[in-house]
């Protein structure tokens, strides 16, 4: 049951599955990390000789890693479609908005999807970025079956920016998260057959070409797409972009059941100092984090 005091913010990270971080091999590290921390907002959590750890307030959102032979990933590659950064509130949002603006950052695209405002744009190595707000979840239509009314809609973003404080933007929220991850496939139904038939998620919305699954209600804590990588072969090690990402559990017995069903249908697992390790059907790493003592 949804109820009106939760805040919407904290509704994606207390289902009992939400997304942890995401990790991206890059080319150039330090320019990427000077636009995550300038354009985005985040901070140095931890850095080593090859990689930094990025985050708000002491959430580590995105790791940055490089390699040697590291080349950029096709287009059409499967991997990342983007990494979907939430903010607390429509006036974080509105904040971040102006920030950008001021910088002049280039947009991709901006809209309203009925349960949320998104507005994208791309890393300098042509990663993508959603950033975004939830409305409440008592604001969303859901259907008899569980799943929730999305759609795509034209965002006003003069009176989004219009709403801003005059303050300067201090940096990403502490209450931010990554909210969602939305990923390159090479099959749709492949895709539900791993994130539903194994994973456990609900698939909650459908657009043509893409599924959105979700835990607990949420509109999708994971979408894949093939809408620039239909029949797109497995990823190899070295290229860049998304090399993979964590699902943290809050529920013991949900990911007791996850590693159960990956048992059965023999697919590999490594046990890791973060949690289980796998690898969905296109090579993408994807590490199941158990619920924090």
């Amino acid at each position: 049951m949804i109820t009106a005091a939760e805040e919407t913010a904290s509704f994606a990270l207390t289902r009992p599955v939400h997304v942890g971080r995401a990790h991206l091999v890059v080319r150039d590290l330090e320019m990427m990390t000077g636009f995550y921390e300038n354009a985005l907002g985040l901070k140095r959590i931890d850095q080593g000789p090859s990689g930094v750890d990025l985050g708000a307030g002491d959430r580590v959102l995105l790791t940055l890693t490089t390699r040697g032979d590291a080349a950029p990933a096709p287009r059409n590659a499967a991997g990342l479609f983007h990494n979907a950064f939430l903010m607390p509130d429509r006036a974080e949002l509105a904040h971040w908005l102006a920030h950008a603006a001021h910088l002049g950052l280039q947009f991709d695209g901006a809209s309203d999807h009925l349960v949320s405002e998104a507005i994208y744009l791309s890393d300098p190595e042509g990663n993508g970025i959603e950033v975004y707000r939830d409305r409440n979840p008592e604001e969303w239509t859901f259907h008899p079956d569980g799943t929730v009314e999305m759609g795509t809609r034209r965002l006003d973003l003069q009176a989004l920016y219009d709403s801003a404080a005059k303050t300067p933007w201090a940096g990403m929220s502490p209450n931010a998260a990554l909210g969602h991850i939305h990923l390159q496939v090479g099959n749709v139904p492949e895709a539900d057959r791993f994130y539903e038939g194994v994973l456990g998620l609900k698939k909650m919305a459908v657009y043509p070409g893409a599924s959105f699954y979700g835990a607990g209600s949420y509109h999708h804590h994971v979408a894949a797409n093939v809408w620039n990588s239909r029949n797109a072969p497995a990823r190899t090690a070295a290229m860049t972009g998304l090399q993979d990402y964590e699902l943290a559990f809050n529920d013991t017995s949900v990911l007791d059941g996850v590693l159960a069903t990956l048992e059965g249908l023999e697919i590999r697992v490594d046990r890791t100092a973060r949690g289980f390790s796998l690898a969905d059907p296109w090579g993408i790493g994807l590490t199941l984090v158990a619920p924090q003592a």
